[in-house]
């Protein structure tokens, strides 16, 4: 009884299960929710044209199989963190500070299967870095 009451309780208050990264920092878990880009058009749009982002929301970007992954900033307004994620959902290396509107390709030289783009300046205020293990929750990790 008790259980349905708090099951009510969370179904009323407008509670749900939403897509988190969960990073095991030196400080310690960090959660992230997330917005999934796992198409190659979600992937290709990914944060352009985008104001804003919440100090803990990020997209993580999915891909069908680990490669050497590169990334741009234009139409991207945002300095941006990009965090790279290998297929045993370790981190293998952070692009920091990633300079808004900027063509340059960037990446860490490592394969990875995800990239999270979080705000800049995120990844050094958490303490995450290459060798910090990685959760998913709410995720299916399979891109298109």
């Amino acid at each position: 009884m008790a259980l349905a009451a708090l099951s009510l309780g969370l179904a009323a208050t407008g509670c749900s299960r939403h897509p988190q990264v969960v990073i095991h920092a030196a400080h310690g878990a960090v959660p992230i929710h997330v917005e999934i880009a796992e198409t190659p058009d979600s992937r290709a749009r990914g944060l352009m044209y985008r104001r804003d982002l919440g100090a803990d929301d990020g997209m993580l970007f999915i891909f069908p199989a680990e490669s050497e992954q590169h990334f741009w900033m234009k139409n991207t307004p945002l300095p941006l963190d990009m965090i790279f994620i290998d297929s045993k959902h370790t981190v293998v290396g952070i692009v920091a500070e990633a300079r808004p509107f900027s063509t340059n390709p960037l990446g860490v030289g490592k394969p990875s299967q995800y990239v999270l783009e979080v705000n800049g300046g995120f990844a050094a205020q958490h303490g995450i870095g290459p060798g910090n293990a990685v959760d998913f929750v709410g995720i299916d990790d399979h891109a298109q």
